[in-house]
C-alpha cells in the first residue's frame, strides 16, 4: 500500500516543492516555517518507525570543542524539564529504536525515532526542549566540558587538575596516531574554513573555552533560523508543523545567522608538511613514521562529483590488484598502506587521500615519486570498461544500500539528505540516483574519461599536502610538563576566594550527581500505549517453498535470505556447500543485474542448515 500523501500545509509553514522517489517508496517534501525560515524535510513514507532529526549548521572557528561540548550540555534539562539527565532517563521510559546526538564538523544533530505514536510524541517533547530552552546549567558545563580541580576535589593542598566529560574524550581520541593525522592533514588542507580545527576539541584547546563562549555560541547557533528539521515516515508533514509550531517555532523570530559557510581558498602550489606524534618515553621510532598525500577535491554534496571521486578511489585503491594500492602495499618505503588512504567526504568539500605508514622521515620524496608515477601510468594505459563496469555496479550497490551502523531505515536516508541541505545543495539529487548513474554509465565508454579525471584532480591539481608524521618520544613528557607547569602557576596565584568556589564547585557537581530528581515530570509510555498484536507480514510461497514478503523502499534492490536443510552431507560436501549459489536463482533471484551473496552454514540437531544472503539491483 502506498503512503497516503497529505495536501494540508500548516499555515505557519510554505510548501516549496514536492518529488516522489519511486525506488526508495518516499516522496520527498520541502517546506519553510514563514517566521523563521527554519527548513524542514519530510519523507512521506508508508512505514510506521517514525523518524525525527533536527540539525543545527555548527562552524566553530576554534578548537575548543564549543559544538562539541554544547552537544554535551543541551540534553543536561531544560525549561520544561529541569532534571540532570533527562535524555538517559528518557531512555528508560520510551519504546523507541533509536535516540542518539552527535557533533560533525559543520553540524550538530539531534534524532530519535519510534514505531508508536506517543511515544514519538513525548520524545519530540522533550528534544525540542532541550534544544531550543536547555537550561545550560554552569554546573553542566563543568561537569560535560572542563574543569578546575583540586586532585582531591575538598583539599585545596592537591594539585591542580583538568576534568571534564569531554576534555578526558578528546584526550583519550587526540592519543590516536590515525586521529593526529587526519587532523594535522585536515588543518593544512583546509587553512582558512572551519575544517582546519578540530570540531571535537584539541585538549589543550578546550581549557580555553569559556562558559559565556558556550552561551554565545548557543544563542547564535541554536536557532530555528538555522535548523534544519527532517521527518520520515507515516505521520503527515502538517500534524509535525503543528507540534513544531506548538513546542518551540512560535516563540522564535527571524535571526541574521552569520555562518563562515564558503570553498576553501584554492592553493597554487603543493605544500609539505613536517610533523610529530607522541609516542612512549624510550620506545624506538624507527620506521613509525606516517607519510601521507592529500588532495583537495569538489563539493561532496553534488552527486556527480561525489561519485567521480568514489570512482576513482575505487579504480586506485580498492584492493590489491588496484594499481595505486599495489604500488602502496609492494613498495619497501614503508611496511603498508595508510588507514587513511580512500575518498573522503564527510566535509562540504571532498579529499583524497593516499600514502603509507611504517616508514622514515627521509622517504617523503621517495613517496611522492612512486604515486606521481603510478598515476601517470594509469593516465597513460587507461582502464578497461569491464573493470570500470564492475566498479560501477558496486559503486550503484553502496549507493542504493540503504543499512549500516543500526541506524533506522528513515534515519540513514535524512543522514544521505542533510550535507546538501547544510551547505546549499539539492537533497532530492542525493536521494534520487537514476540520472546520475545513467550519466555515469554513459561516460565510462569513452576510455578517455577517467585518465581524465586522474589528470585533472590528483596529477594536476595543486591544492595537495605531503604530511609527514614522525614519532617523537619526548613529546607527550613536554607536553604534560607545561600542563604541570601552568597549572602550578595558577594555583600560585589563587586567591582565598578563588579556593574556595572551586572546592564549593566540586561539591556542588558531587550533589548534582547523586542527587534523584523526580522523574514524573517527563513523559512515558505505558502497557496500554502497548499494541497488543504485531502486524502480520504478506506469506507466499515460490513453487513450493514458503516464503516471507516484505514491501519497503529499498532503493531499487532485492534483499533476499533463504535457509535450506541439507542434511546427511560428507565433510567433504560440507567444504564444497558455499558455492552452490544456484540455490538462490531457483527460489526467484534469477533476473537480478548482479548481486552479492554471503552464506553461512551451522550445524543442527538432525543435520546441517545451510543460509544464503543476497543483495542485488533488479
Amino acid at each position: 500500500m502506498a503512503a497516503v500523501i497529505e495536501n494540508t500545509v500548516h499555515p505557519a509553514f510554505e510548501k516549496l516543492r514536492s518529488h516522489r522517489i519511486s525506488t526508495l517508496n518516499v516522496t520527498v517534501e520541502e517546506y519553510r516555517h514563514r517566521k523563521t525560515g527554519a527548513r524542514h524535510l519530510h519523507l512521506a513514507a508508508d512505514n510506521d518507525e517514525n523518524v525525527f532529526f533536527v540539525a543545527l549548521r555548527t562552524f566553530p572557528m576554534d578548537s575548543t570543542g564549543v559544538a562539541h561540548i554544547l552537544e554535551h550540555t543541551a540534553l543536561c534539562g531544560s525549561e520544561r524539564f529541569p532534571v540532570r539527565d533527562p535524555f538517559f532517563m528518557m531512555i528508560r521510559r520510551s519504546l523507541n529504536t533509536f535516540m542518539n546526538a552527535f557533533t560533525s564538523s559543520d553540524w550538530t544533530a539531534y534524532p530519535f525515532a519510534s514505531m508508536n505514536r506517543k511515544d514519538f510524541d513525548n520524545l519530540l517533547t522533550v528534544y525540542l526542549d532541550s534544544v531550543f530552552f536547555s537550561s545550560l546549567d554552569p554546573l553542566d558545563f563543568a561537569q560535560e566540558g572542563h574543569r578546575l580541580e583540586f586532585d582531591t576535589p575538598d583539599d585545596p593542598s592537591t594539585d591542580l587538575v583538568y576534568r571534564g566529560v569531554v576534555y578526558n574524550e578528546m584526550k583519550g581520541a587526540m592519543s590516536a596516531p590515525t586521529s593526529q593525522l587526519w587532523q594535522n592533514l585536515s588543518s593544512h588542507l583546509f587553512p582558512t574554513t572551519t575544517y582546519h580545527y578540530n570540531s571535537g576539541g584539541e585538549p589543550d584547546h578546550i581549557v580555553d573555552l569559556s562558559y559565556d563562549d558556550l552561551l554565545r555560541f548557543y544563542r547564535h547557533h541554536y536557532h530555528p533560523s538555522n535548523a534544519i528539521f527532517a521527518t520520515y515516515g507515516d505521520i503527515p508533514a502538517h500534524e509535525h508543523h503543528e507540534r513544531f509550531e506548538e513546542l518551540a517555532l512560535k516563540r522564535f523570530d527571524q535571526l541574521d545567522v552569520e555562518l563562515p559557510v564558503r570553498d576553501e581558498k584554492r592553493m597554487f602550489s603543493p605544500v609539505r608538511v613536517d610533523q610529530s606524534y607522541a609516542v612512549s618515553e624510550g620506545e624506538d621510532t624507527g620506521q613509525k613514521t606516517h607519510i601521507v598525500m592529500g588532495w583537495l577535491l569538489g563539493h561532496s554534496f553534488d552527486l556527480q562529483e561525489n561519485l567521480e571521486g568514489q570512482l576513482l578511489a575505487s579504480v586506485l585503491l580498492e584492493n590489491s590488484a588496484s594499481p595505486l594500492m599495489r604500488a602502496l602495499e609492494t613498495t619497501d618505503i614503508g611496511q603498508s598502506p595508510s588507514p587513511m588512504c580512500g575518498l573522503e567526504d564527510s566535509n562540504r568539500e571532498m579529499t583524497f587521500v593516499c600514502g603509507i605508514e611504517g616508514s622514515d622521515p627521509d622517504k617523503q620524496d621517495d613517496l611522492e615519486a612512486l604515486i606521481e608515477q603510478t598515476l601517470a601510468k594509469v593516465v597513460e594505459e587507461g582502464v578497461s570498461e569491464d573493470r570500470l563496469e564492475a566498479i560501477l555496479h558496486q559503486l550503484e550497490l553502496h549507493q542504493r544500500e540503504i543499512a549500516g551502523d543500526s541506524f533506522p531505515y528513515g534515519l540513514q536516508l535524512i543522514m544521505t539528505a542533510i550535507s546538501p541541505m547544510v551547505h546549499g545543495g539539492d537533497p532530492v539529487e542525493l536521494l534520487d540516483l537514476e540520472p546520475v548513474l545513467a550519466d555515469m554509465r554513459e561516460k565510462i565508454r569513452d576510455p578517455q574519461y577517467v585518465p581524465g579525471l586522474i589528470r585533472r584532480k590528483l596529477l594536476e591539481n595543486p591544492h595537495r599536502v605531503t604530511l609527514t608524521l614522525r614519532p617523537d618520544d619526548k613529546l607527550e613528557s613536554r607536553r604534560q610538563a607545561a600542563i604541570r607547569d601552568a597549572l602550578a602557576r595558577r594555583k600560585a596565584s589563587l586567591t582565598d576566594e578563588e579556593v574556595r568556589q572551586i572546592v564549593e564547585r566540586a561539591q556542588a557537581l558531587e550533589e548534582r550527581q547523586t542527587r534523584k530528581d523526580d522523574d514524573s515530570i517527563l513523559p512515558k509510555v505505558d502497557l496500554t500505549d502497548v499494541p497488543l498484536q504485531l502486524p502480520e507480514p504478506e506469506s507466499r510461497f515460490a513453487g513450493d517453498m514458503p516464503a516471507t514478503i516484505y514491501a519497503r523502499g529499498t532503493n531499487g534492490l532485492v534483499y533476499e535470505q533463504v535457509i535450506l536443510p541439507v542434511p546427511n552431507l560428507t565433510e567433504e560436501e560440507l567444504l564444497l556447500l558455499p558455492y552452490y549459489t544456484t540455490l538462490i536463482p531457483e527460489v526467484g533471484c534469477g533476473d537480478l543485474d548482479y548481486l552479492q551473496m554471503q552464506d553461512r552454514i551451522s550445524a543442527e540437531s538432525g543435520g546441517v542448515s545451510a543460509s544464503f544472503s543476497a543483495k542485488g539491483k533488479i
